[in-house]
């Protein structure tokens, strides 16, 4: 069985896919470049704040930075919903994008409850 690639490295790979996908909302009129600013923000700190937690001063720093990478994860998936339903874009490439903010979800959920075990 390979090993689970690390959380620092997904949350790294999620958040180039949000600007890719806010590049080409940015590009479209209407709401799809409102929505993409809130999405690029969320999107993005989940990693940021992942990575953050990798140098907590203590373990419960540790577990406040995923906990607010897991919000972060919360909202993108929410900015994903108004996106799909402005149809700024192909649902195809949004949908693509909403099961990976789930697993992102989960992830972090998971990793945030090992440690407050």
């Amino acid at each position: 069985m390979p090993e689970p690639t690390p959380i620092t490295e997904r949350t790294f790979e999620f958040a180039v896919r949000v600007v890719k996908l806010c590049q080409v909302l940015d590009e479209q009129p209407g709401a799809g470049r409102t929505l993409s600013r809130q999405l690029i923000r969320s999107g993005t700190s989940i990693g940021a704040n992942v990575e953050e937690a990798q140098s907590g001063q203590s373990r419960a720093d540790f577990i406040s930075k995923l906990q607010i990478a897991l919000k972060e994860a919360r909202e993108t998936r929410y900015w994903l919903i108004p996106i799909q339903f402005e149809d700024a874009l192909n649902t195809a490439s949004v949908m693509n994008s909403h099961p990976v903010t789930e697993r992102m979800t989960s992830s972090v959920i998971s990793d945030s409850t090992v440690f407050t075990l």
